[in-house]
């Protein structure tokens, strides 16, 4: 007998919080915090254009108003992502 998931994700992506220093991203289960000083696309964006997000395919998050494409391991890792676009 094999188990079979039933149904959509309903978890799916949202900003769950934002703050001075910096937004939190809630995809599924787990929750990845983006400090400004890492991501400067979204310290002086709209409110609106943050909140935006989408998940075009698993693991690939985007913000279509921001032109900002960010993946898990961009998102814990910035160290190994170094290059990054300047703040508007």
């Amino acid at each position: 007998m094999s188990s079979q998931t039933l149904g959509k994700n309903t978890s799916g992506i949202e900003v769950s919080h934002i703050s001075p220093h910096g937004i939190w991203l809630l995809a599924g289960d787990k929750e990845y915090f983006m400090p400004y000083e890492d991501f400067p696309w979204f310290k002086n964006a709209v409110i609106e254009a943050v909140l935006k997000v989408e998940e075009p395919s698993p693991g690939h998050f985007y913000w279509p108003e921001l032109d900002v494409d960010l993946t898990p391991d961009i998102i814990e890792h910035p160290e190994r992502f170094p290059l990054k676009a300047k703040d508007a």
